[in-house]
């Protein structure tokens, strides 16, 4: 357990908070010293539980497949860091949080539309919120913290975030689909995409 706190500790990635209705769970994501390029070391705190580590695996490819180096020359390391490693950015620091423009929300490493506008709502958590994706544009993975479902861009496999169920919120589908904003990329109703 000490060691798990001083690599928590030691480390310069972000320390992000990720919570479910029952109770938050901290973690961070470390490169893993025998292949940082595909996987990374996940180390959380869950109130009650302890510390736990484990791999986490890059993001699946989906039907537009590109090398990891591909993926870099592409995106900034925000954007690869949370579409290729899984990660997460900081609750209340996203460009789309509270913001409520009419148009799509497209995939930021692909540009595959997600969701509509129509969809977003105020959660309160902190990320972009949704109650349901486009048609065949989400798909959906049990996480490897075994208590969340992944969502991710079904054309390039980019992470978006985890989708929560019966939270009691009031949409149609009673789903939240906690999303970065870094992962989405917003285009105006009122804009053209030439």
């Amino acid at each position: 357990m000490a060691r798990s706190l001083n690599i928590l500790r030691s480390t310069s990635t972000p320390l992000s908070l990720c919570s479910t209705k029952s109770q938050p769970i901290f973690s961070t994501l470390i490169p893993f010293p025998s292949n940082p390029i595909t996987h990374t070391l996940r180390i959380s705190h869950q109130p009650k539980r302890g510390f736990r580590a484990g791999i986490v695996a890059m993001a699946a490819s989906g039907s537009l497949p590109k090398s990891e180096d591909e993926w870099r020359a592409i995106l900034s390391p925000e954007q690869f860091r949370i579409l290729r490693q899984k990660g997460t950015e900081f609750p209340g620091t996203g460009e789309y949080d509270k913001f409520f423009g009419e148009g799509v929300y497209h995939c930021a490493g692909c540009e595959t539309p997600l969701y509509k506008s129509t969809t977003k709502f105020n959660s309160g958590c902190g990320w972009p919120a949704f109650f349901e994706g486009l048609p065949g544009a989400i798909n959906r993975h049990p996480d490897p913290d075994g208590m969340r479902i992944e969502i991710t861009c079904a054309a390039c496999g980019g992470h978006l975030g985890h989708v929560f169920k019966g939270e009691g919120f009031p949409t149609p589908t009673n789903e939240r689909h906690c999303v970065n904003s870094i992962s989405l990329k917003f285009v105006s109703s009122n804009s053209s995409r030439d």
